[in-house]
């Protein structure tokens, strides 16, 4: 099998971007949920392997349900993000579904939209694939972060976030609470969304979208210690990386983990 922990992972041009970041912020003892990379030139190896057995092995080890998320060479670089282009497929929990959630990964790089958002991007060659697979954060509250603001440049945290899975929010299925901090965490602003419904795992596999309690809908999804929280992990993805911070964060049980951690682009 062609696993490798994403710990030990620092090729870009073979694993991919993503990989390749979480590989690094894993190493600097950020709060990065375990996993592997799969190098793109391997998976045609794993799609078609018949040993379950390592792969079901694999898929214990990291608790039993995974998040399997695209990797290509050249995304989340310094120059550019391919945030939404890929597949990511949560909830995977045997064997064959891992196989098949890889197969749909690999296939995404080569749909029409993102072929086109290459070309945009001015991204040359084959698109090549790797693949991560992560345990699965159960997410009471998920959302993302930008370590300046997106569009006027301002020097403040820019936070977007949701109860449940991040998907819901990715996926246009809520207002997420949004919410600014100055450097250091001095609350700017608190608006609340509009948050009815959450995606949220199935323990036989995949998710489903889920009508949020009436008290909650009325309710900010971060307080004042998980924003914190957010500020601290902020600060130490800047010492670690440098420059800005684009970051997709869960919290379940009130414990804080780093997603996904890319430079903030404007493509």
């Amino acid at each position: 099998m062609s696993f490798v922990p994403l710990e030990l992972v620092d090729e870009e041009r073979g694993f991919g971007g993503k990989a390749t970041q979480l590989g690094a912020a894993l190493r600097a003892g950020l709060p990065v949920p375990p996993g592997v990379a799969i190098a793109h030139d391997a998976i045609s190896e794993i799609v078609g392997d018949e040993n379950e057995a390592a792969q079901t092995t694999l898929l214990h080890q990291l608790g039993g349900l995974v998040a399997v998320r695209s990797s290509a060479v050249g995304e989340d670089s310094a120059a550019a993000s391919f945030a939404g282009q890929h597949a990511t497929i949560l909830g995977v929990h045997d064997a064959a579904g891992l196989r098949a959630a890889i197969a749909e990964v690999l296939a995404s790089a080569h749909t029409d939209a993102a072929l086109a958002y290459r070309k945009k991007l001015g991204v040359d060659g084959e698109p090549k694939m790797g693949v991560v697979v992560q345990k699965l954060v159960r997410a009471d509250v998920a959302g993302v972060l930008f370590s300046r603001h997106p569009v006027s440049g301002a020097d403040e945290r820019v936070i977007e976030a949701t109860w449940g899975l991040g998907e819901a929010v990715v996926q246009g299925l809520v207002t997420p609470d949004g919410f600014r901090m100055a450097r250091g965490g001095a609350i700017l602003a608190r608006t609340l969304g509009e948050k009815d419904l959450a995606i949220r795992f199935l323990e036989t596999g995949g998710t489903a979208e889920v009508p949020v309690p009436e008290d909650q809908i009325e309710r900010l999804c971060l307080d004042d210690a998980m924003l914190g929280a957010l500020e601290a992990l902020t600060a130490r993805c800047e010492a670690t990386f440098g420059g800005t911070q684009d970051l997709e964060f869960a919290f379940e049980r009130g414990v804080l983990y780093l997603l996904q951690r890319r430079a903030i682009t404007r493509g």
